[in-house]
Order: structure tokens, then sequence, then C-alpha cells
């Protein structure tokens, strides 16, 4: 019954105690500020590459000149089609010599086939001894095995005249890049200095970023997160796009540590081409609708008013987060600790506090532990001071969300939209 009477009169012993600790501020003039509401991002910045998801570097399966060119830069391509051919006067005559290198070998393998069947008919009837027929048998199987060689240096050549010497497409994509032209001379792709002649992009519609956070921000990437960025050579236009994979692979360049991030981008209008910088930002928290205030708000203390009189307000302010139980505890606690030292009183005061700024369980509102949550906001609280109607300070006690450094999200038990707080004291 007690209980009941206690916080039945709790908003007035409040009212009280913060009328108690304010001071007459006729002689102090302040800066104010007013809470709004607006949309609030936090943001990692970087800088990144724009390239194509995919590309392949097509490069000579033979030596030879090139004889002519079928495709330029930016030249659409299929799957198959000829980009470039080269001479095979050479090769040509190359089949023709090894041609009859087949013919003799096929003739001789025939002469030695019909001499063996003669030793192996002499042999049945013991005329020949069977190392006779051993010896025209071993003549006949290395006689096939010539001709079987000559057949495959034929097919060959006949592989590189009608295929090799024709550089096909292996997928469909664009001519990025063409590094030869008609008259040039190329190398295989076996030897050691060979170098791809072209380089083609399998989709342009789909492009990718390739951009380096730093090791301190990286914690704060994530696959699928929304990415927005900006060209110099665009101006005015804002794209997005998708993390799609954090490389871990480090990158080291001066003791200093970073880390590729993959984005993945949308270009159907075919403004994005490659090889384009641009600004990227990285969305980390998002706000939107959300009461706002300057963070020099936040951070100020009245002069006016004494340490242990900020506490007290501190206090009795930050009740209202508490359940009724806990409000109970804090208050006794807060009477135990007023009978005790100064430094046990302290050290209780700095136990409650913990309650307020997240330490404890305390209960919140069923709005605010949803944003937050949502959001991962921070559990802290802060102070809002403001002026009432006879000029006395007052505050509010907040807890704070997204910031961008100059402005932070809050959530409080009551409608402050509009209000104007305390932004600092004029000198």
């Amino acid at each position: 019954m007690i209980q009941r009477v206690f916080w039945a009169a709790y908003p007035v012993l409040l009212s009280l105690v913060i009328s108690s600790c304010s001071v007459n501020n006729a002689h102090v003039s302040y800066e104010f500020t007013t809470v709004r509401r607006s949309t609030l991002e936090r943001s990692v910045s970087s800088s990144g590459t724009i390239s194509p998801v995919s590309t392949a570097r097509v490069l000579s399966q033979m030596s030879g000149k090139v004889e002519r060119v079928y495709v330029d830069f930016n030249d659409t391509v299929q799957r198959g089609d000829i980009l470039a051919e080269l001479n095979t006067d050479m090769l040509r005559l190359r089949r023709e010599q090894q041609s009859a290198a087949v013919i003799k070998a096929r003739a001789n393998y025939r002469l030695q086939n019909l001499n063996y069947q003669n030793q192996r008919a002499l042999a049945e009837r013991d005329l020949i001894s069977e190392f006779e027929l051993l010896s025209s048998r071993t003549n006949l199987e290395n006689l096939e095995a010539d001709l079987a060689v000559a057949e495959a240096n034929l097919r060959v050549i006949e592989t590189e005249i009608n295929q090799h010497a024709f550089i096909t497409s292996p997928i469909d994509g664009i001519v990025l890049d063409r590094r030869i032209n008609e008259g040039d001379s190329v190398t295989d792709s076996s030897s050691s200095g060979a170098a791809s002649i072209f380089t083609l992009a399998e989709n342009l519609r789909e492009m990718q970023i390739e951009a380096n956070i730093g090791e301190l921000d990286v914690a704060a990437i994530y696959r699928g997160q929304a990415v927005r960025f900006t060209l110099e050579s665009l101006p005015g236009r804002r794209f997005t796009g998708e993390v799609e994979n954090l490389r871990l692979a480090p990158v080291i360049v001066n003791n200093v540590v970073s880390y590729t991030v993959i984005i993945r981008v949308e270009n159907h209008d075919g403004s994005l081409l490659p090889g384009m910088t641009c600004a990227v930002e990285f969305i980390v928290e998002r706000a939107e609708n959300t009461l706002v205030v300057s963070n020099t708000a936040l951070r100020y203390q009245p002069t006016s008013l004494s340490s242990e009189e900020i506490d007290e307000m501190i206090f009795y302010a930050s009740l209202g987060f508490l359940t009724e139980d806990q409000q109970i505890a804090a208050m006794d606690t807060r009477e135990h600790a007023r009978e005790n030292t100064p430094q046990t009183a302290r050290s209780a005061q700095t136990g409650i506090a913990a309650l307020f700024t997240g330490g404890g369980r305390a209960a919140r509102p069923t709005a605010i532990q949803g944003r937050a949550r949502a959001t991962g906001t921070q559990e802290g609280m802060r102070s809002l001071w403001y002026l009432d109607d006879n000029g006395n300070l007052q505050m509010v006690r907040v807890r704070t969300g997204v910031t961008t450094g100059t402005t932070t999200e809050i959530f409080a038990l009551e409608d402050i939209e509009g209000r104007e707080f305390i932004l600092r004291e004029r000198i």
C-alpha cells in the first residue's frame, strides 16, 4: 500500500527534485537547436574501379602470321565466331609432305604384310625357322607403327589448318581489347612469351566494382550490404549496388592492410564503362523518418549546476526507463548509499547509473526497444537540456541510435519532436 502511494506521487516528487536543482538562469544566454525528423545514415567510404564481372583472354593456339582480323573494339561476338585468321601457306606445304609420308608408310606396311603372310605359310610347313617368322612379324609391327605416326602427324597439320589457324571466340560477349593487326606475328599459348591477343567481356549489363576497405572498417562490411557510388565522369548521378563478396586475402601496401570488396552493380543503360573509378559508400546503418538532434546538444552540460545536482537530475529523469520493481530497487539503493560515506555513495551511484546506460536489465518502451534491435544501435543514454516556462534548467533523458558524427538519432519516453534544447552557452 505504501509503495502504491509512493508511485502515485512519483511525478510530483520528481518535479520537486528537478525544481530544487534548477537555478535562475536569467544571466546566462543560450543557443538552441530543434529536435526534428530526418533520415540518418552511417556509412564507410572508399574508392573503387569498375570492371566486367567475367572476362576471357584469347591466345593463339599456334604460331604464325596474322592473315586477317575480323573484329574490332566493342564488336559483339558469339561463341565460335572467327576473330582472326593466321596464314596457312607453310602448313599446306607441310600437309603435302606429310601426305606423301603417309602414302610411303602405307606402301611399306602393305609390302611387309604380304611378306609376313608368305613367311607364316612357310613356317607352317617347317621350311623356315621360328626366328625368321618372328623377325618378319616384328618388321610388320614396326611399319604399322610408322604408318600410325605418319597419319597422326597428318591429322595434326589438318587440325592446325582447319581449326588453330582460325582464332575463335570462346564465349558470347563483346571485344574489349584487340592486340593484333594484319601482318603481325603471334606465338602459340604454350610459349613463354605468349600474350593475349583479344580480351572479351561476357556481359556489360552486369558490372562489378573492386574497392579496398581498411582493416579498421572491414568489420562493418557484409554480403548483401547496400552500396551507393558516384562517378566524376557522370556528375549528378548516383548509382546503387550490393556487396557480393569480401575477399579474405589481405592487401598490404606500405604496411597498410586493406581487403578487397566485390560489389555487383547493374548497367542496363550502358553508362558504366570498364576502368571507371568511383567513390563508394557502404551503408552500415540507416534510420528513416526518425527523431534527430545535434551531437553538440547531447554533449552539453550546464556550468551553473554542480556535478551532484546534475547526478540528481539524471537519476530521477532516468527512472522512467525502468520497470516498477527496478525503480523501487534503485530508490532503495540510493537511500542506502546516502547513509554511507561519500566514497561508498559514489560507488552506489555508479552502479545505479549502469541501469540507465544499458548495463542493467532495464525495460524500454516497445517502440524504442524494437527500433533499437532492428538497427543494432547502442544502448547508451544521454541528456538533453532545456528551459521551462520559468526559465529554469530541465532535462530529458534519451537513448541514442544511428549517428553521422554531427547528428544522432534519439528515442525518448515523451514526444519531443519540434522542441528546442540547449546547444551551447553563449560567451
